[in-house]
């Protein structure tokens, strides 16, 4: 064996050996599952256009995307920090000019003008079964809820109990 091979075989066990002792310093408290980040909105009239978990970005119109790194092990003061945009008119584009025209692309800008960008913290709360995702759910006034529950919106074990397609009040008492 050349000195030059040597050399790259001792190179690499020792980069070997470094990675194996590294490896060792992880614990089950540090260890992250990924899992799908869900949208589901309460509110009839609007659109969650995206929403960002955490720094995980996905588009908001409900159902799933991936993904979203969340803890094996709950612990306390475990948060998600959202940031959503909302449409207050999603389906205003049926009343625009043509698509492709000047006049359906001054529609869109102006239309876009009115999003609304929202921000909050929520804990996550405490979970015992398998991290299956985050289930964000937006409600009437911004107010927002979340689950790591791996049962479906609808079923009697699923926490989160707010109806569907529920009316944005007039005023908000916050």
């Amino acid at each position: 064996m050349s000195a030059g091979i040597r050399r790259i075989f001792v190179w690499q066990w020792c980069f070997g050996l470094l990675g194996s002792l590294l490896a060792g310093c992880s614990t089950a408290d540090n260890e992250m599952a990924a899992g799908n980040l869900t949208s589901v909105n309460h509110v009839d009239g609007t659109a969650i256009n995206w929403l960002s978990v955490n720094g995980y970005r996905t588009a908001g119109g409900g159902g799933r995307a991936c993904c979203i790194g969340l803890p094996f092990k709950w612990r306390p003061g475990l948060v998600a920090n959202i940031e959503w945009e909302v449409d207050p008119d999603p389906y205003a584009y049926s009343k625009w000019p043509p698509l492709g025209t000047d006049g359906y692309r001054a529609a869109q800008v102006k239309h876009k003008a009115n999003y609304q960008h929202y921000k909050t913290t929520v804990e996550i709360p405490e979970y015992q079964e398998k991290v299956c995702g985050l289930n964000v759910h937006f409600l009437p006034c911004q107010e927002v809820k979340v689950t790591t529950s791996c049962r479906m919106v609808g079923e009697p074990q699923y926490p989160i109990k707010e109806p569907l397609h529920m009316k944005e009040p007039a005023v908000c008492t916050k």
